[in-house]
Formats: C-alpha cells, structure tokens, sequence
C-alpha cells in the first residue's frame, strides 16, 4: 500500500486511470516516468493528466531536475513524486514542481502527517525568499 501526500498532509488518492510507461498510446493519461528519464524526450501529449515520477532513493534527486524541467516546458497537469522521498525533502518536491508525492506505508509510519505538514508552508521558508527580504 501507499500514502499520498499534499500540503493538507496524508490525503486520499482520488487517481482512478492507472498510468502508462513513456511512448504509450494516445489515449494514456497518466505517464509514469523512471528516475533516468530524459524530460526534454517526454511527450507532452493534450491527454496526459499526470506525470508520476519514480524515486529509486531518497538521495536521488534527478527527478526533482525531471519535473523542473517538465514544468518549464509548460507541462501544467499533475506532478507526482514516487517512492524515496522523505518529509525533509517535501517543500524542494514542491519548489520543483510536484503537486503530491507517494510513499510507501513503511516511510509514512516513520514520518506521520505532522512532519511532512511542517513542511508545507514551501513556499515562504526558503533561502532565496529570505534574500528577497
């Protein structure tokens, strides 16, 4: 089983549709994605509704680089992270462009919903808003 996470904490996965590897059919409308993708060789076809990306390890960061570039090539819909990732990491998920991540049960009952709450508030504690003043 898995925990989806948002800035609400432990939230429902509301996803229904499955998702597809990299090059599938048209008609796909969630890709799932590996940690080696090459983002600038992703089709963002009209139909795809999300984008879940694997983390293999919590010290792989190559698709927190993924949805960055994902999201700068105008992808708008959903962002998923996928696997490895920890509370600590959740507000650099959110800066990359992530919308939600999934964890397995063993992660989420190391770090409950509080933690990764915590974290929530990505977008006003960070380094470069405390430059800005």
């Amino acid at each position: 089983m898995t925990q989806l996470i948002n800035d609400t904490g432990f939230a429902a996965d509301d996803w229904t549709h499955g998702f597809c590897a990299a090059g599938a059919a048209n008609d796909c409308r969630a890709l799932d994605l590996p940690s080696d993708a090459q983002p600038e060789e992703v089709q963002l076809q009209p139909s795809i509704e999300m984008i879940r990306i694997d983390f293999p390890s919590s010290a792989d960061g190559r698709g927190f680089t993924i949805a960055r570039a994902l999201r700068l090539r105008g992808y708008t819909g959903r962002l998923r992270a996928k696997g490895h990732v920890i509370a600590d990491q959740y507000a650099m998920a959110r800066r990359a462009g992530f919308d939600e991540v999934e964890v397995n049960d063993e992660i989420a009952a190391r770090q409950p919903a509080d933690q990764w709450q915590f974290r929530a508030n990505w977008q006003e504690h960070n380094y470069q808003s405390r430059l800005r003043g």
